[in-house]
Order: C-alpha cells, then structure tokens, then sequence
C-alpha cells in the first residue's frame, strides 16, 4: 500500500486536498510535510500524538517529517470552539518550547527530521509589512466561513484569534519555500486553517504550485468519548507528569471494541500483524492480547524499550502482591490512583491501624480480615491480631501499602 492506501486501511484519513497530486509529489521526490504544535503546555498529551503519529508514517514512506514548535502563534492561541484562550508569559513559552522539542526529538530521531519555530519568520514581521504582504491576501468573507471562526461569532472572538489562520498560512509558505514542505497535517478541526495555508501558498507562488492539505478523523473510543482522556485527566508523554507505568496501563486497559482500531492507528505493525492480533482478539479476548502488544508498541515508541520492560516487571508484581522491592517511585507510580490515607509515623496495633485509616468499618471485621489472612502490610501477609505497624518500616519510611484481599489497595503517607 502507498502512504495514502495505508493511511485509508488505518482510519486515519479524514480530508485531503488533492490525493493524486500529493503521491505524483512523493513519488518524484523526498517532499517535506509538517505538523505544528503550539507550547501552551510543558508537555505533548496523546491529542499530539494523533497528528504526529500520520507524520511519521509519512516520514517512514520516506518523506522529511518537519514540526513547527509554535513560539509566535503559541503567545496567541489558536480559536478554541467556545472561548478566548489565557495569554501564557514569555518565561512560560520559552520553557514549554524546550519540553515539547525535547519530546518531538526523541520520538522522530535525528535523520529525517527538522524542528523550526515559528517565532524565527513571523516575530521579524511588523505590522504594515502582516498587513501589506498578506492581510490584502485574505477575504474576510472567507475568514468569517471557517468553522472554528464561524463557531465562535455568537459568543465573539478577538481580532487577536481571528488572524490565527493567516499566521499558520504563513508557516505553511514559509516551509513550502524553505524547507520543500509540500504537505501539511493536523486534525479535523484544522481543515480550514490548512486550506488558507494552501490558498496563501497558490496565491503567491502560482495555481500549479504543489501545495497539500491532509485532516485525521476525529479520534474516539467506542463509547463516542474523546480519545485521550483518562478520568478527565490527559495523559502525558512527559514521564513526570504521566509514568511510563501509567503510560502503558492506558493503553493494555482499552476496551475489546477498540483495541483493533488502536493497533491500526498507534502502531507500526503490518496489516498482517494487526489482522492475526484481531483474529486472537475475537477468539480469545480475555488473553487481552491485542491489548498488551497495542501497550507494548506505544510505550516502546514513545518512552523507549527500558520503560516497557519496567512496566511490565511492576504489573506482574502488582499482580503478585510481590511489592517489597519496589522503590519508592515506583510506588507513587503504581498506586497513585489507589485510595489513600494518612499515618503517624507511630509503631500502632494492627487492628487499630486498619480501623484507624478507614480500610476497615469495625474492630470486628478487623480482626477477622487479619486471621483469616486477608491483610498485607507491605507485600508481607500479617496474620496475628496482635501484631505492631512500624510505618518507617519500608519505603523510606514515606509509605505503608496495605492490600485487603486479592486486589484491594490502600496507600498510606506517613507523617
């Protein structure tokens, strides 16, 4: 399959200006396509994957995969549907800027690769030569007919947003003529930012001129839900702000409906692979796995191989109760979503402490959990009613990890 006919077969085409145009293009030579990505975080979410992800599919087709780290148009903000976005400081941009092209280098590599900022052209435009240069280009009748703008002239939007779309045409001209750049991809909702950018891009260097836009569907889990989100919380590519741990446990906790789509989309693997994994999936899904090769794949790519291996170690001693080793990172990472409670640091009777800590209602039940052998302290089975809780016993003497049961967790902070 070409670049196209596998994009197609992967769910990841939504639009395209000119199919036949954009492969003759690829075929007489190595072209440039581009993403962009403002820093109005310190860290890319799995939202930025969904473009990048066509990007270097492009890239592996043997294009040269180029991203625009939005310096300039990130001081502004692209239109959000309902509302005005906050201004972020120059301090905040300039470190969101070195997170995000750190993240992007490590996920495209060295070869193949350009990463420009956009605040290096359009920061050194003054406002008549914005106006002059370009504003004459641009029909507010056209403007006014772009969806995101149009979305927005009930509630208002700012003349600031409003020219977000000259901006990015501007980028996308700028690469054209500097970089080879013939193609640009971004989401759905970018379609008519990108097609001023093609529209800027024929005005100026002639009707001929080969100049591509490319959309990706709007990514949604089978329930209609936004892909990304995890409990309302996005999940990161940044191992701070989102562990390798958690990283690769969103994606081995995707639903059966979904997990053959996920493969398709989020991973490198051959249709071949990808048929087997869904003939695995159908017949046997609780072997979830579509889902451990689909966590595999996507953490190996985005954190590399260590982290896979790492998070696989940490589900099996999850799995296990085998927790007396972990570290004490490892158990903010595994058990940062598990109920907690707060402890002195003061050795207490076992039976006290569990009531104390609200993991059990009563002394009663206390009792019966701990003799029946229910109760772990650490990884360490307890089962004599009169034994003592050292909190400083493990973990640096941060944490008491308490499991009731096979697969009930408790995390307890020590003050």
């Amino acid at each position: 399959m070409n670049f196209i006919e596998d994009l197609k077969w992967r769910g990841a085409l939504n639009q395209i200006t000119d199919e036949e145009g954009l492969l003759k293009a690829m075929d007489e030579g190595q072209i440039g396509a581009y993403v962009g990505t403002d820093p109005t975080a310190d860290s890319l979410h799995l939202g930025h994957l969904i473009p990048f992800m066509v990007l270097k599919r492009f890239q592996n087709a043997g294009g040269k995969a180029v991203i625009i780290v939005g310096g300039a148009t990130g001081s502004i903000g692209d239109p959000r549907p309902t509302t005005e976005r906050k201004l972020l400081s120059d301090e905040q941009l300039k470190e969101n800027e070195k997170g995000i092209s750190a993240q992007v280098t490590k996920l495209f590599g060295q070869n193949g690769t350009t990463i420009v900022n956009n605040a290096d052209w359009l920061n050194n435009l003054s406002l008549p030569t914005f106006l002059r240069d370009f504003g004459k280009l641009f029909s507010i009748n056209v403007m006014l007919k772009k969806d995101v703008v149009a979305s927005r002239l009930e509630t208002g939007i700012s003349y600031t947003e409003f020219t977000y779309q000259i901006l990015q045409a501007i980028d996308f001209l700028h690469l054209w003529q500097e970089e080879n750049v013939r193609l640009q991809i971004g989401g759905s909702d970018q379609w008519g930012n990108i097609t001023s950018g093609v529209d800027l891009i024929h005005t100026v260097e002639g009707n001929d001129a080969p100049a591509f836009g490319l959309t990706i569907p709007l990514m949604t889990d089978s329930t209609g839900k936004k892909f990304g989100k995890s409990e309302g919380n996005a999940i990161w590519l940044n191992a701070e702000k989102t562990s390798p741990y958690t990283f690769y446990q969103f994606w081995y906790n995707q639903a059966d409906a979904d997990v053959v789509k996920y493969l398709k989309y989020f991973t490198f693997l051959s249709k071949e692979e990808i048929e087997e994994l869904e003939k695995e999936v159908n017949e046997n899904p609780g072997a979830r796995l579509g889902q451990k090769r689909l966590a595999e794949e996507v953490t190996a790519f985005v954190h590399g191989q260590a982290a896979v291996e790492e998070a696989e170690a940490l589900s099996k001693a999850l799995f296990s109760g085998d927790v007396a080793e972990l570290t004490v990172q490892q158990i903010k990472d595994v058990f940062s979503g598990v109920p907690g409670f707060e402890t002195s640091a003061e050795k207490q009777n076992i039976v006290d402490f569990l009531v104390e800590a609200g993991i059990e209602k009563s002394k009663r039940q206390a009792r019966e959990d701990v003799t029946n052998g229910a109760v772990r302290i650490n990884g360490e089975k307890v089962t004599d009613v009169a034994a003592e809780i050292d909190p400083k016993a493990a973990y640096e003497g941060q944490f008491v990890l308490v499991r009731r049961g096979k697969k009930k967790y408790f995390l307890g902070t020590v003050n």
